[in-house]
């Protein structure tokens, strides 16, 4: 009987080395694909032809780095745009760096708003339903408190919207890490996991059908044919609801060539966990039949687990190596390649312990509805998020 269940196991973690494998390969092709198709000789359309720009960036409390993020979004070589700030509490912590961006940026077009509705558990995107009604532009850019970007940035998601046929445009991002733990292994894991599986998507589906936060370019109108932010409000993944929703439409989901950075918290072991988590059940809700694919994409943990079920004998040691180098390659093309992320190299040894702890996570996300939100606790049902009372 122990043997028969060994050999089982051993079958199993053999056909999971073996989807692995195809799966990193894949992860090689749709990063060579990304990198071929925004080659440095794309031409960009003139500053001159572009339209005026409202970003809107709804705040709660602070962030690393954030003055530096909010800087990058005032030194733009874009013709016309302005900038809103959302924050629910005029109180916020957040305020005062807005205040400061403005004196430093006196003729920039930058406004801060109180949001005081509350209309919905997602107080983000209810305060970006009230932040668009004094948006001046037709076309509209959101990303996250955290995001620094290039002064090309919006030269660079906006033009792709001049095609009536494109939806929205959004970005790949790099984590810039504290130098604790956990915030080095979430930045590895966004440029050499949760990236690597954003360009599979594009290619297995098609193109994208959902968006990032890093990033949201869309125009207005197509906003308003979708019932506005209020119809998003009590979902946690706005960011992928409001893509799937435009992509319903039947405009297009574009990723941009630009690559922007959000910068980590120093996560303790405790506070990496509990994000991790939230990820994890709001893509699970989100997107559960390639979130439960997954299983078939953990190379390290199947192929440590033929070594020990076969005995460290000679081709499990093999096969281990096999799996691993091409784990390696994955995190280099599209860690070193697509994201430009310096650390890259330097964090490698890391690459096991997040790839087992990713595995512990996927298994706990399903067994379980609540996450932990800006100090906040929510129930998440399908997608929907309700507050959950002390």
């Amino acid at each position: 009987m122990i043997h028969s269940i060994r050999t089982t196991l051993q079958i199993i973690a053999l056909f999971g080395c073996a989807s692995s494998s195809a799966f990193y390969l894949l992860c090689l092709w749709s990063a060579w694909r990304f990198l071929r198709r925004h080659s440095p000789e794309k031409n960009i359309r003139p500053a001159k032809l572009l339209p005026g720009v409202s970003i809107l960036k709804p705040l709660k409390g602070t962030d690393p780095n954030i003055y530096k993020s909010f800087r990058s979004h005032c030194l733009q070589s874009y013709p016309e745009f302005e900038i809103l700030f959302g924050v629910s509490d005029p109180d916020d912590p957040a305020v005062a760096s807005v205040q400061q961006l403005q004196q430093e940026f006196p003729d920039r077009k930058i406004r801060l708003f109180v949001c005081p509705a509350k209309l919905g558990p997602n107080v983000k995107v209810g305060n970006l339903e009230q932040m668009v009604q004094g948006a001046h532009y037709e076309y509209l850019v959101v990303n996250d408190s955290d995001i620094f970007v290039e002064r090309d940035y919006l030269q660079k998601v906006i033009p792709p919207l001049l095609d009536p046929r494109v939806g929205l445009v959004t970005c790949l991002y790099r984590g810039i890490a504290e130098r604790t733990l956990g915030s080095q292994v979430e930045a590895l894991g966004i440029s050499t996991d949760f990236c690597a599986g954003v360009l599979v998507a594009q290619q297995l589906e098609g193109g994208l059908h959902f968006g990032l936060g890093s990033t949201l370019a869309f125009r207005r109108t197509d906003l308003e044919k979708i019932g506005g932010f209020r119809q998003i409000v009590d979902y946690l993944a706005d960011d992928y609801e409001l893509g799937r929703r435009l992509s319903n439409l039947g405009l297009k989901v574009l990723l941009s060539g630009i690559v922007v950075e959000t910068h980590l918290p120093a996560y303790n072991l405790r506070g990496f966990l509990s994000h991790q988590m939230r990820w994890a059940r709001g893509v699970r809700d989100a997107r559960l039949g390639g979130y439960i694919g997954l299983v078939s994409t953990f190379g390290v943990f199947w192929s440590l687990l033929n070594l020990i079920l076969a005995h460290a004998r000679p081709w499990s040691c093999a096969v281990l190596a096999g799996v691993v180098l091409l784990r390696i390659a994955v995190a280099l093309a599209v860690g070193n390649s697509v994201l430009h992320d310096r650390h890259i190299f330097s964090r490698l040894w890391q690459l096991p312990l997040r790839d087992l702890i990713a595995v512990g996570v996927w298994l706990a996300s399903f067994f379980g509805h609540t996450v932990v939100w800006r100090g906040e606790k929510f129930n998440l049902k399908n997608g929907r998020l309700t507050r959950i009372t002390p």
